[in-house]
């Protein structure tokens, strides 16, 4: 019988220490909980927020050190630790030196966790925030194909784990479905933005090569190519992404229809849906004053770190575990 595995990467300003990764763990609660067969489903909870340590206190100890005029600025402990951490992790990882270093942190547990794997199996990717770009980045970006950089190598072993991506399309688990929680791929859209440049100019749509050598963080053409591969015919069911979106997260864009206009194609095989997260009680009190900044300001990160506890969440994960099941999406018999 096929497994359903559920990988999870988080976001920005994720700090644990300890050996086993947490900040899933309500989630997987819920989703447990609520699917028909839990043992029949296996967690892989990927963690990278401790990799920038030691790049942000070579940092503080230059910014704060004594007689400097970091000590007369109000609010330290939210810069050093709010801000910092999530300003930090977005820069660092852009970075080549730290960015390598966090793919080949995730490079040995993706592969610890997909070890044992079949390819009947189902996979289901569940990300938030910046994990989304990171996750993303890993597995589409043409940048990682150039074999003089750091990092080449373990991008390169994290998606041949993947069915449909080179440098093994035929080999590897085939992805079931995609959860985005907060995701800001939409923002990052703007790195595709020579191929919008140059189609408004009449000129046709970009070579690989040109693609490469334009926009190196453009995730598009293999995004484009996972999907179009994993499917085991043209009119096969479609992959669900699901995108959700806590109205006061200013982090989180919707994605229906612009992931559509950025691959050519996409929508005969894939089904994008934007969820909105229903508000609490007391977060329907706060909607007159939804669009003023003290709101955002007062409530924004709690409303980030939302989904993670969200039993709304749990139960569309859960649904649509079920239904690629019964559709046999990932099956191979």
């Amino acid at each position: 019988m096929a497994t359903d595995h559920i990988l999870f990467i988080h976001g920005v300003n994720t700090r644990e220490q300890r050996e086993q990764p947490t900040y899933p763990n309500q989630l997987i609660g819920h989703i447990k909980k609520l699917i028909d067969d839990p043992n029949n489903l296996k967690t892989i909870p990927l963690y990278w927020g401790d990799v920038n340590i030691e790049s942000e206190q070579y940092l503080m100890s230059k910014v704060a050190r004594p007689g400097s005029r970091w000590h007369e600025l109000w609010f330290q402990n939210t810069r050093q630790n709010t801000i910092l951490h999530f300003m930090g992790d977005a820069a660092l990882y852009i970075s080549r030196s730290v960015g390598s270093k966090i793919v080949e942190k995730l490079k040995e547990q993706v592969r610890k966790g997909l070890e044992n794997a079949s390819q009947s199996d189902r996979l289901h990717l569940v990300s938030h925030s910046w994990g989304t770009f990171i996750l993303f980045d890993i597995l589409f970006a043409a940048r990682w194909k150039d074999s003089n950089i750091l990092g080449h190598d373990s991008a390169m072993a994290i998606r041949g784990c993947f069915r449909g991506l080179e440098p093994n399309p035929d080999e590897g688990i085939r992805i079931a479905s995609i959860h985005t929680m907060a995701s800001p791929i939409a923002i990052f859209s703007l790195l595709d933005i020579v191929k919008g440049e140059d189609q408004a100019k009449g000129f046709s749509e970009l070579t690989e090569k040109q693609a490469e050598q334009r926009a190196s963080h453009d995730i598009t053409p293999n995004l484009k190519q996972l999907v179009a591969n994993s499917r085991d015919k043209p009119d096969s069911n479609k992959l669900p992404w699901l995108n959700y979106l806590h109205p006061a997260d200013p982090i989180a864009w919707p994605l229906d229809p612009l992931i559509y206009s950025l691959v050519d194609g996409l929508k005969r095989n894939i089904e994008v849906q934007d969820i909105i997260i229903k508000l609490s009680f007391v977060e329907s009190l706060m909607q007159p004053f939804s669009q003023t900044a003290l709101v955002m300001l007062l409530y924004g990160g709690q409303a980030h770190e939302s989904y993670l506890h969200s039993v709304q969440v749990a139960q569309k994960i859960v649904l649509t575990i079920q239904q690629t099941r019964n559709l046999g999406l990932g099956s191979r018999d």
